[in-house]
């Protein structure tokens, strides 16, 4: 019996060891990799620098907003002033392939400027085509990012967003 105790607990030990070796790994290659709360990149989402635009697709685009972060994907809008305007949406591991717009959408975006390498560009909270159709990735009033939430959280804006 002592011998199958000790068995056990070195199977335990080997286990727990596992897992804690395994742990970063697997964070680090989650796809979000610069996208994380608080990261530099999140800390570009200003609310003072909220604002709206208008307009149309022209591309949706991947990008890279800074140096080693993982895959983001946005889009190149034309706005009412005929202005190309680069609009940050996610990390594509948070989004998927399909986010449900295309190339000749007429959409409203609420989000927040910011400037990325000399360039002013919008970081979307909220995407906005027709009357059913909706696109939240932040929270609006404090720019908390949809992909650092728990499930728990992310359940509740949804449901938040589904009662509007």
């Amino acid at each position: 019996m002592a011998k199958i105790l000790k068995l056990y607990r070195a199977v335990l030990l080997l286990m727990l060891a596992l897992v804690l070796v395994g742990v970063a790994p697997v964070r680090a290659d989650d796809g979000l990799n610069g996208w994380e709360k608080g990261g530099a990149y999140d800390r570009l989402y200003q609310v003072s620098e909220l604002d709206r635009l208008k307009g149309d697709i022209k591309k949706i685009i991947r990008l890279e907003p800074l140096p080693g972060m993982a895959p983001g994907m946005g889009l190149i809008l034309k706005d009412g002033d005929g202005e190309q305007v680069t609009v940050h949406i996610g990390p594509v591991a948070f989004l998927g392939k399909n986010i449900g717009l295309k190339r000749g959408d007429r959409v409203k975006i609420r989000g927040a400027w910011a400037e990325i390498n000399g360039e002013d560009v919008f970081l979307a909270a909220k995407i906005k085509k027709g009357d059913y159709f909706s696109l939240k990735v932040r929270l609006t009033k404090n720019g908390t990012p949809f992909w650092a939430m728990t499930p728990e959280e992310l359940a509740h804006e949804r449901g938040q967003a589904q009662k509007k």
